[in-house]
């Protein structure tokens, strides 16, 4: 069982990185490994060393060893997979002219695979920081470096090969938390049920884990966790680097969803160091979208994972660090420069703060809604979540444009979808084209005027709900294992109360001329003062603290919005920089 690794990455041509149920791996193979010709391997030698191993000798190893691309000059090398599980496997074996790295190499993560010298071997090393100098140098070169390095990792996915190894019995939610957290992230894992395979078995023997301690994981390295939490999977995987260190960076962005991927590309690609903090999956809610249409320039429409997985590519190419999990506690902004505080205990710092931190998914109030959370509750529909309710009666809560989605895309899979809203109709809140493909689909149907009361489950997960009919007063329990909430959000700014960012009504940030003179005046800074007429319009009432996207006051909740603040905020960053004393 994988993740849904076609979405990583969609391509629209057969040259280009293509959305489709899968990939075509032989008939790909000159795509996914091209072969340096003569004059490209003496150019690309100014990037890298050369350097020598024996028969034998290890080049890099799974789960430790960093390094951003391997060409290989003469010899060969031998690509092998060390499963944790007392079982290691020849994925390929590679000769002069192939290059050895993965996407992860683009940000310097530690290897996913081992490579060993098969006879004497010449390679040239290029260093992460290297590789996206040639990307962006050797145009030709760095489409085909990029576009096989994706497809490298949806390879990966497609086999289930690399990465961790998840074991767990079939149905446990803190196996399907961690699956949902590595599918979200674009991550390749392997989930392995001891009851049916003898090596998941032999593990779960000798670790003996209680209820509360499955999943057992398998990090790449070979080391063993019990039920580790994101953060813990997160630093396995190098997912979390070390932040510790006193590097001040020109932009610190929090939340990577649309706009603050669109910030980070933008504003690294223009030269200015940049760190993205995402405290779950980079996308943010968009990209748990089964669909979008109403971007521009896709008009057969792109799903969220795979407009949020290009982007994070786009992000890592011009080298931005990318953090995740990472939450962030609390903002400090009472001396200079910013800081940020996560809830590891790590603290950043940077000259300037991006807020695209999004919303919180809103929770019904039902007394035991946490208890069916992962084991029957979700608040995303992805292929993986499809999988489970394939077949079966499902329940989906919502009327927004995200709702509709997800019933559509849901209606694909599973028998009947029953959509509960409170309100008279969709048309309030959705696009028409989503209403109308709604009606059309046979087995979605519409419930107005109602909302679920209660939930029911045993030890396995839900076993029912209950509806209400707030017009009639009638009641329905429903035997299900599936409901779907879409119920909304909350701005995500509670953790802002230590430098009290201005927020409105609702909790959204003020920004431009949102902000009165009195918030301003109330964050004065020796270095900017904050009665400057030309306050930017995307600035908070905190001098060189951003909001961009859905968490914005004012913001249409729109992708395309999203992407545009992020892209726009970048300019405004630049003239708060350029005001700065020299050397701050």
């Amino acid at each position: 069982m994988s993740s849904s690794a076609p979405e990583f990455i969609p391509e629209t041509t057969q040259d280009d990185p293509v959305q489709a149920s899968s990939l075509d791996i032989q008939g790909r193979m000159h795509q996914i490994s091209p072969v340096f010709t003569e004059a490209e391997l003496r150019r690309l030698q100014r990037y890298g060393a050369v350097c020598h191993y024996a028969d034998g000798a290890t080049l890099f190893e799974a789960g430790s060893s960093s390094f951003g691309m391997l060409v290989i000059l003469a010899g060969h090398v031998a690509v092998t997979r060390h499963e944790g599980l007392g079982r290691t496997s020849l994925m390929r074996e590679v000769g002069p002219g192939h290059f050895i790295a993965e996407v992860a190499q683009l940000s310097g993560r530690p290897a996913l695979v081992n490579g060993h010298a098969v006879g004497d071997v010449d390679v040239l090393v290029i260093s992460s920081e290297s590789l996206r100098a040639l990307i962006v140098a050797e145009a030709e070169m760095g489409e085909r470096i990029v576009r096989a390095l994706i497809l490298r990792r949806v390879a990966l996915i497609e086999v289930n090969s690399g990465g961790p190894v998840l074991v767990g019995p079939r149905g446990n939610g803190n196996l399907f938390h961690l699956q949902s957290f590595l599918s979200s992230n674009g991550h390749p894992h392997t989930v392995l049920d001891p009851a049916s395979d003898a090596a998941a078995a032999a593990l779960a023997e000798r670790y003996q884990p209680t209820q509360q301690e499955w999943p057992l994981v398998v990090c790449p390295d070979g080391k063993v966790m019990k039920n580790p939490g994101n953060a813990e999977l997160g630093r396995c995987l190098g997912m979390l680097p070390d932040l510790s260190g006193d590097k001040i960076f020109d932009v610190l962005v929090v939340g990577a969803g649309p706009a603050g991927l669109a910030t980070a590309v933008y504003a690294a690609s223009e030269g200015l160091s940049v760190l993205a903090l995402e405290q779950r999956a980079y996308g943010g809610q968009a990209g748990a979208s089964a669909r979008i249409e109403n971007y521009l320039g896709f008009p057969t429409g792109i799903s969220g994972r795979a407009l949020a997985g290009r982007a994070y590519v786009q992000a890592q190419k011009f080298g931005v660090e990318i953090a995740t999990p990472a939450s962030a506690a609390n903002l400090l902004c009472d001396s200079w420069p910013l800081r940020v505080n996560l809830c590891d205990g790590t603290q950043v710092r940077a000259r300037t703060v991006v807020l695209s931190c999004g919303a919180r998914y809103r929770r019904p109030s039902l007394a035991n809604l946490k208890t069916y959370e992962g084991r029957g509750v979700y608040y995303w529909a992805s292929p993986i979540e499809a999988k489970l309710c394939k077949q079966e009666e499902i329940i989906l809560v919502g009327g927004g444009n995200s709702a509709g989605q997800a019933a559509v895309f849901l209606s694909g899979h599973a028998a009947k979808v029953h959509m509960v809203i409170r309100g008279e109709g969709l048309a309030a809140s959705m696009s028409s084209y989503l209403i109308e493909r709604i009606a059309a689909t046979p087995n979605i149907t519409l419930h107005t005027h109602t909302e679920i009361i209660a939930l029911e489950g045993d030890d396995d997960g839900l076993t029912g709900a209950r509806w209400r009919n707030n017009q009639t007063g009638e009641e329905c329990d429903c035997a299900l294992r599936r409901v779907f909430l879409f119920v909304g959000a909350d701005p995500n700014t509670d953790w802002l109360h230590d430098c009290a960012v201005a927020v409105d009504e609702q909790g959204f940030i003020r920004t431009g001329f949102d902000v009165t003179r009195a918030e301003c005046r109330a964050h004065g800074h020796a270095i900017y003062p904050p009665d400057l007429p030309d306050r930017a319009a995307l600035e908070t009432s905190v001098p060189g603290v951003f909001a961009i996207g859905d968490v914005r006051a004012g913001s249409t909740k729109r992708v395309a919005a999203a992407v545009g603040e992020g892209a726009a905020v970048v300019s405004q960053i630049h003239g708060f920089l350029a005001r700065l004393p020299v050397g701050s």
